[in-house]
């Protein structure tokens, strides 16, 4: 999550939450109740945490303290990344578990896509142009059709997989451009793809209809990702998404999230389990293990925290979700910043300033772009696939009538 996971949990009457007797433990299912949670607070501290780690090196501070204290294991902006997608897992995982596939794959595509769409268009549109001319560079350079211009961006992005990460060598004076040699213009959009791959398998569990009636397929599936974490189970090479260091990680991360959501009213949620799995996620990133151990142990931590954090951080993000937003702008104000020689006012400016300027821009995405994709989501497509048939079996008997 990347940061694009669900504002809510979607339930059907079925799954809605009975609150426990007295006597009896509380489920994850009972704490995370619907939007009566801080998983929305989470996910903005998340893409926060991001940004405070990508300025280290985007602004030439040296690395992020964490990643020498865990040994190499994890910096700030990995850990966070994989919080991303502990929630998103679980509240996927939810929303998967109330429609059929056309409609699961319609939510994602407008809750993920839309607002993409738009920061490489800003990226390439305004952002690009604006930095060249500041530059003493001429508008009309700028759209030439060379190799690595504003439309060669958007050709080789579009589908969440990046082919390009620069246009016309912009950023290359900056910190991480001198210590990289690359153009990058937004360095966080790559794990967009991971998650997407994630959504994917729960696309195909929906259509073989094992994410409802044959739910311990899910954790099996978090079982082989993480063998392959222990290096027991090595995954296919010749698949693109596979092939990523850090995939197997991230989906490890996602599917004990969808485990736990497949079967959230049977996982305890209690305060002792909540300290043991700090203690284990905080001792992994200290001694090791973290890869696996502390993954599995972070999960349930994260969602913990959902639930036990103070009632009144449950509005962030139950309405209004500006996680995506920060997390797609951030990295691409750093480095216009860092390209115009703010980050030598010192790290701590830095990043208020990323912050700042980040935030707005969060709020614009979700209001303008997100909030109203999202709008959409019972319409078309989403009105599901018994609606279609329904309407092209009628539309077939009056062409025959």
């Amino acid at each position: 999550m990347t940061a694009a996971g669900e504002s809510a949990v979607e339930t059907s009457p079925a799954q809605r939450v009975v609150p426990a007797s007295k006597g009896q433990l509380r489920s994850i299912a009972t704490a995370l109740n619907g939007t009566h949670n801080s998983l929305g607070f989470i996910r903005l501290a998340l893409a926060l945490l991001v940004i405070v780690d990508h300025a280290f090196v985007l602004g030439g501070f040296g690395f992020n303290p964490i990643h020498e204290l865990t040994g190499g294991q994890a910096s700030l902006g990995s850990i966070a990344v994989a919080g991303f997608f502990a929630i998103s897992g679980y509240l996927i995982a939810k929303s998967g578990q109330s429609g059929d596939v056309l409609q699961f794959l319609w939510r994602r595509t407008l809750r993920i896509f839309p607002a993409f769409w738009t920061v490489l268009a800003v990226t390439a549109f305004v952002v690009g142009p604006a930095v060249w001319m500041i530059g003493g560079n001429k508008l009309g350079s700028y759209f030439a059709l060379d190799g690595d211009g504003p439309f060669e961006y958007l050709a080789r992005n579009w589908t969440l997989f990046i082919g390009a990460h620069g246009i016309n060598g912009l950023f290359l004076n900056t910190p991480y451009g001198l210590v990289s040699g690359m153009s990058e213009m937004n360095g966080s959009l790559w794990t967009l793809s991971l998650e997407w791959a994630c959504y994917m398998m729960i696309a195909a569990l929906i259509v073989l209809s094992l994410l409802r009636q044959v739910k311990i397929v899910v954790p099996l599936v978090a079982g082989l990702f993480l063998l392959a974490q222990l290096g027991l189970f090595p995954l296919p090479s010749n698949v693109p998404v596979l092939s990523v260091p850090a995939f197997a990680g991230l989906a490890l991360a996602f599917l004990i999230g969808a485990s736990i959501a497949v079967y959230s009213h049977r996982v305890p949620f209690h305060d002792g389990l909540g300290v043991l799995a700090a203690l284990v996620f905080a001792g992994t990133l200290r001694f090791g293990g973290f890869a696996w151990l502390g993954t599995v142990a972070g999960v349930y931590f994260v969602l913990y925290l959902g639930a036990r954090l103070p009632r009144w951080l449950q509005w962030i993000g139950s309405r209004n979700d500006y996680s995506y937003g920060t997390y797609i702008y951030g990295f691409l104000v750093q480095q216009v910043l860092a390209n115009f020689g703010l980050h030598e006012w010192g790290y701590a400016a830095y990043v208020a300033l990323t912050v700042a300027i980040t935030l707005p821009l969060a709020w614009l995405s979700w209001h303008l772009i997100e909030k109203r994709a999202m709008a959409l989501k019972s319409r078309g497509p989403g009105r599901g696939m018994q609606h279609w048939a329904h309407r092209i079996r009628g539309r077939w008997r009056t062409l025959r009538g």
